[in-house]
């Protein structure tokens, strides 16, 4: 599991935090019964406050995508409503459209050319992929 917060966005982290777990819950990377990090472990990854995940945590469960077990930890809920999981998924889709043409407006702008963009993309992609292989072979050396 590969959380990633930009803490110079506009964005809040509890948006940007609940849109990534409820997207990778919604998609299937996540999988029911998948245990997530404590509160406190991800609060620590990200360098957040406690009371930030906590929040997050709290309305995913109340959306019913996550389940808070008082002493046992946090848990991808086993059912979904397929229905409900396809509106949500498709929800936050759209919103990822319009915040990356957003961001695209953004840069043209700033007078950064369409090559540039390409460039910063693909850049981008590279990280994102090494960033999470790091978090998966730092998982895997935790077990």
């Amino acid at each position: 599991m590969f959380f990633h917060i930009e803490k110079g966005s506009s964005v809040p982290i509890t948006r940007q935090l609940a849109g990534q777990i409820r997207a990778q819950c919604l998609s299937g990377v996540l999988t029911p019964g998948t245990r997530l990090p404590s509160v406190r472990e991800l609060a620590r990854e990200l360098a957040v406050n406690v009371n930030t995940v906590f929040r997050v945590y709290e309305q995913l469960a109340a959306e019913q995508l996550i389940e808070l077990r008082h002493g046992d930890g946090t848990f991808v809920c086993e059912r979904v409503a397929a229905a409900e999981a396809a509106r949500q998924l498709e929800s936050q889709r759209q919103q990822y459209t319009l915040e990356f043409e957003s961001l695209i407006r953004r840069g043209l702008l700033l007078g950064l050319t369409a090559a540039d963009l390409r460039r910063k993309l693909t850049e981008a992609l590279k990280e994102a992929g090494r960033s999470l292989e790091d978090s998966t072979a730092a998982r895997e050396n935790k077990s």
